[in-house]
C-alpha cells in the first residue's frame, strides 16, 4: 500500500512530536486536536474535525490519553460517510481490553486496527529512538509500515492481533514504574547515611541495580532538578491500573503489581499532573 495522506489525532506532548516526525519523513500529514491548532507542527495541515480526516486520509494515527478517547474517535471515523481511511494506528496506551473492543468496533467496516503503543518519552520521539511495539494482521502491518517507519527508527511487531502490543506496553510500564519508585527509595536511604546522590547513581548504574531510572531519569531529571520528562504521574497511575486489571483478568501473579500501583496512585492523588520523575521527592518526603 502506498500511503498518500496520514491523519493524526492528538497533539499532546508525544503526539505533536510524532506528527512532526511524519512530516519530516515526507508524508502528507493532516492533524487534529480538540484544543485547536496551537501544537500542530509546521508542514501539517490542521483540520477542525475527525470526520474530515476520515474522508481525506488513508491512515489515521491516534495519540490519545486513554481508551475512552480512542474509542470515541474511532466511532466517528467508522460512522463517517464516504470515508477514505482504511487503517487506524493507535499509539496510545489504552489497555488490552480497550484495544480488543476498538478492533471489534471496526469489524465489518473495511477499516483495520493496528495496536502500536510507544515507549521512550518525548526525548526518544525527537531522537527517533522511540520504541514502537505493534500488533495486527499480516496485511494490516504491511500496509502501515511506511507510517510506522515515519514515527520512529525503532519498531518491532510483537503479535498478530490488537491487544498484544498493549500487553507488552503495560508490562514495560509496570517495570519502569517499579524501578523508578524503588530507585527513589534506595537513593533516599543512601542520602540518609551521608552518601552523595551523584555518586550513588553513577555506581548503581554500573552495577546490578541499573535501570532506566539510573541511566536517564535520575541523571537528567532528579539530579538536575528539572523534573521534566514530559509524562504525568496521573498517566503512569492510569497505565498501572490497566496493567493490574489485565494481569488479574489473566489470573497471572500480581503481588508486586498491587504494591506499585498503590504507590503511584498515592503520588498522583497528592500531586495531580506532576511529572512522573517527581516521585523521588514524593517518596523521599522532600
Amino acid at each position: 500500500m502506498n500511503v498518500d495522506t496520514v491523519g493524526f489525532v492528538g497533539l499532546g506532548n508525544m503526539g505533536s512530536v510524532l506528527t512532526g516526525n511524519l512530516v519530516e519523513a515526507g508524508h502528507d500529514v493532516m492533524s487534529h486536536d480538540v484544543s485547536g491548532p496551537g501544537r500542530s507542527p509546521q508542514g501539517a495541515e490542521f483540520v477542525s474535525d475527525v470526520a474530515q480526516l476520515a474522508r481525506d486520509a488513508d491512515v489515521v494515527v491516534l495519540s490519545l490519553p486513554d481508551g475512552g478517547a480512542s474509542e470515541q474517535v474511532v466511532r466517528v471515523i467508522a460512522e463517517t460517510p464516504q470515508r477514505r481511511v482504511t487503517h487506524v494506528v493507535d499509539t496510545s496506551t489504552v489497555g488490552v481490553a480497550a484495544a480488543q473492543a476498538i478492533d471489534g468496533l471496526l469489524a465489518g467496516t473495511g477499516i483495520t486496527y493496528v495496536d502500536a503503543p510507544v515507549s521512550g518519552g518525548i526525548a526518544g520521539a525527537r531522537a527517533r529512538t522511540l520504541s514502537v511495539m505493534y500488533a495486527g494482521t499480516d496485511a494490516a502491518c504491511r500496509a502501515v509500515e511506511p507510517v510506522l517507519a515515519g514515527l520512529s527508527d525503532r519498531r518491532r511487531r510483537v503479535g498478530d492481533r490488537p491487544g498484544m502490543a498493549q500487553a507488552l506496553k503495560l508490562a514495560n510500564n509496570f517495570l519502569s514504574a517499579t524501578a523508578l519508585a524503588a530507585t527513589s527509595e534506595a537513593i533516599a536511604f543512601g542520602l540518609s547515611v551521608g552518601l552523595d546522590m551523584g555518586t550513588m547513581v553513577e555506581v548503581i548504574d554500573a552495577s546490578s541495580g541499573q535501570s532506566a531510572a539510573t541511566r536517564d531519569k535520575f541523571p537528567n531529571h532528579v539530579l538536575t532538578g528539572r523534573y521534566a520528562a514530559g509524562f504525568a504521574n496521573s498517566l503512569m497511575s492510569k497505565d498501572l491500573k490497566l496493567y493490574l486489571g489485565a494481569v488479574e483478568a489473566q489470573g497471572a501473579p500480581s503481588l508486586l503489581g498491587r504494591v506499585t500501583e498503590s504507590v503511584w496512585e498515592q503520588f498522583a492523588a497528592a500531586e495531580p499532573g506532576a511529572d512522573f520523575t517527581r516521585i523521588y521527592r514524593f517518596l523521599a518526603g522532600r
